[in-house]
């Protein structure tokens, strides 16, 4: 976890005072803080931490943290980006913990990266000065916001746009407003099926055309998303990606030949950060004024499933996630059913995985419960388990875990029983 110093803005428009990560042990914890143990209610985090909680007071189910691994994952991601050249934003959305943004701000992250225009507010809470969000920005309310925000010189804020539609939306939004200084706007190119984002290089050069003639924006670089693109590591799904990425290389090119001054080219997620690598050693991607900028997410966590299976970098990385669940119930031979279940763990992206139960596997999830079976041959797995014991999942997917719990137990290291921190989340 990150030194728990001061960091306030230089300067804001905000009434409210902006918090610290250190203002995170102040928070009072309630007894509808799901999985804290019962002693902790009506004490602050920092008063609960001082008594040197254990895991085993907390209720299952339970998400709980790795120390050691989120350090280390920390430092190997922003090792390999400096290996590359790469700056790295990562995308805050995945854990929306401001602990844990900041490990990484000071590891030498430059900047966030956010998906919505409340995310990038409670950022802006916690002082975070450059953030990418990756997204459109076009509700009236969210760009008057952002105007005002825009009277702070230290705070950088770049947002998409893949349409013309999206650029008149923007326009509408902020007439009238005292603007600061234009929003810079980065084009974003799609692919056909994919997410979001112009479908060709010709549509994204008329939204570039559009943002340079924009009195209120500044055309700043060129963004996209090259993960919807694949699933796996297959030779088919690598020379979507290399394609896709050969294309936003040649679509920046045109967007530098239309700005000015520093511009940006982003792409990344976790899976083929590689590859983006790769591709961004082209000439146009390494013009003078072009920032290479990474916004893997799902790195700072990694997990035992997706991630694990997909990353480049896997060797680098540890899994820091872990679910605790309890067995409440052995209905029939070979089968107990835990206390935890999709309002708990991830499963979008893979089902958990028992960690200590050599041959047992998790076939299905319902809200509150988890299905774990024994192997075929029954000799290990459920039926070496009592009700009341606690099981130990691998979680697969970050980006889906954090969102359900307030506040997030973090132990020093997997296999010890002493809690450091509680993470707070902003979802």
């Amino acid at each position: 976890m990150p030194d728990r110093r001061d960091r306030r803005p230089s300067r804001r428009r905000e009434t409210a005072v902006p918090l610290s990560v250190a203002d995170l042990d102040d928070i009072r914890i309630t007894p509808s803080d799901t999985g804290l143990p019962g002693r902790a209610a009506g004490l602050t985090v920092g008063e609960f931490l001082a008594t040197e909680p254990r895991l085993d007071e907390f209720w299952t189910p339970l998400l709980v943290l790795d120390d050691a691994a989120l350090r280390a994952n920390a430092r190997a991601i922003q090792s390999w980006c400096d290996e590359h050249g790469l700056e790295l934003m990562p995308h805050g959305k995945t854990t929306m913990a401001p602990a844990l943004w900041w490990l990484q701000l000071d590891g030498g992250a430059t900047g966030l990266t956010l998906a919505t225009p409340g995310q990038v507010r409670t950022a802006r809470r916690f002082g975070v000065a450059s953030v990418m969000l990756a997204n459109a920005l076009v509700a009236p309310p969210a760009l008057a916001w952002a105007a005002a925000e825009l009277a702070d010189p230290a705070f950088a804020l770049r947002v998409w746009a893949d349409s013309v539609a999206t650029v008149n939306a923007m326009e509408a939004g902020l007439a009238g407003l005292d603007l600061p200084r234009p929003i810079d706007v980065l084009v974003e190119l799609g692919a056909p099926g994919g997410r979001t984002g112009a479908r060709t290089l010709d549509d994204a050069r008329r939204v570039a055309d559009r943002v340079a003639a924009s009195p209120v924006l500044r055309l700043a670089g060129t963004a996209g998303y090259e993960g919807s693109l694949g699933h796996d590591r297959s030779s088919g799904a690598a020379a979507a990606v290399r394609g896709y990425l050969a294309d936003l290389v040649r679509l920046h090119e045109t967007v530098a030949g239309l700005a000015g001054g520093e511009l940006l080219l982003s792409a990344g997620g976790s899976a083929y950060l590689d590859l983006v690598a790769e591709a961004f050693e082209a000439p146009a991607a390494r013009a003078a004024g072009t920032r290479r900028v990474l916004r893997s997410g799902a790195s700072l966590v990694h997990d035992n499933g997706f991630y694990r299976g997909i990353s480049p970098i896997d060797d680098r990385l540890t899994p820091a996630m872990r679910g605790l669940a309890r067995v409440v119930s052995h209905p029939e031979p070979g089968l107990a059913l835990l206390d935890g279940g999709k309002r708990d763990f991830p499963y979008d992206e893979g089902l958990p995985v028992p960690l200590a139960l050599d041959g047992a596997s998790v076939t299905a999830l319902n809200d509150q419960h988890t299905y774990l079976r024994a192997a075929p041959s029954g000799a290990v797995g459920p039926v070496d388990i009592a009700i009341g014991d606690v099981v130990e999942l691998g979680l697969s997917h970050p980006c889906t875990a954090f969102d359900k719990r307030r506040l997030i137990p973090v132990v020093e290291r997997f296999g010890s029983d002493r809690v450091v921190a509680l993470v707070r989340t902003f979802f």
